[in-house]
């Protein structure tokens, strides 16, 4: 059991922030909990503010920039100096520093704190943090992180995390197009699939998001651990984030139409390895 001072707040329980929440509460880590959907559980505040009336260390797990910002401003009341807000979404640059600018008014700290790791690695405690901000920020976070990570990775000033995240996935997401494309090219001449799973283990193409990707594809099953609206939404913040700067990033385009075209099918909860979905296979 960890004995902290106050109680840590953690906002946003879907996918990944129910997963820290539990972690953190088998570890014995005092915790208040708020989400969008109110939950019939004693943990559960029914507002940001109150979060922060009972909590100074603010873990947030929402989805997107908007949902980030909206619930910082309904925080913002009660944030004091006393307080440290760590946002963990995946979100644009532009929203990263508005959010830090929201914390800051108050005179509160603020972390860029986004993480890699799907829903099992949540479960287990391994998630990766990237941090940017603040060197005595990241030393107050660090002991609470610890607890539900596996490394953790100080990434120089607010932003730079931000950027980091999207980039990382980016690869991620383009590594499993290809891959849907390659099980597509296999299946229509006729190669039982599985030997590609033995063959990648021995090719330098090999990745660990292709090690956890590959066998559910297989199997057809795209149980969320990273859903399709998510990637979709990382890999569109990447493309217009360079709308002005006179670059493409033609990879990147083609994974997002493909994922776009999932998400309007009606697949938008789906892992995003759903990919499989648009080639008919395994036959």
């Amino acid at each position: 059991m960890i004995k902290s001072q106050s109680p840590i707040g953690l906002l946003g329980t879907g996918i990944i922030g129910s997963r820290v929440a539990a972690v953190l509460q088998s570890k014995g880590v005092p915790l208040f909990l708020w989400n969008r959907s109110p939950r019939l559980d004693s943990h559960f505040l029914s507002s940001p503010a109150q979060v922060a009336h009972s909590s100074t260390i603010l873990q947030i797990f929402v989805r997107d920039g908007v949902a980030l910002l909206d619930v910082l401003e309904q925080l913002s009341p009660a944030l004091t100096t006393n307080h440290l807000v760590l946002n963990h979404a995946t979100v644009s640059p532009e929203e990263t520093f508005q959010a830090a600018a929201l914390v800051k008014k108050q005179g509160a700290q603020f972390l860029d704190a986004p993480f890699t790791g799907s829903r099992d690695a949540a479960a287990e405690g391994k998630l990766v943090y990237y941090l940017g901000g603040a060197q005595e920020a990241i030393q107050r976070a660090i002991p609470i992180l610890e607890l539900s990570s596996k490394k953790i990775l100080p990434m120089g000033n607010i932003g730079t995390a931000t950027y980091l995240k999207i980039a990382t996935n980016l690869i991620a997401g383009v590594q499993v197009q290809v891959l849907a494309e390659a099980l597509a090219f296999l299946n229509i001449h006729k190669i039982p699939l599985h030997y590609l799973q033995e063959a990648l283990q021995y090719n330098a193409a090999f990745s660990t998001t292709l090690g956890m990707k590959l066998p559910l594809m297989l199997e057809g099953n795209f149980e969320p651990h990273f859903s399709v609206k998510n990637m979709l939404k990382d890999l569109q913040l990447a493309l217009r984030s360079l709308q002005d700067h006179g670059i493409s990033l033609p990879a990147t385009a083609a994974t997002a139409t493909a994922l776009d075209d999932l998400f309007q099918s009606g697949f938008g909860d789906m892992d995003y390895s759903a990919l499989a979905n648009r080639y008919n296979y395994p036959d």
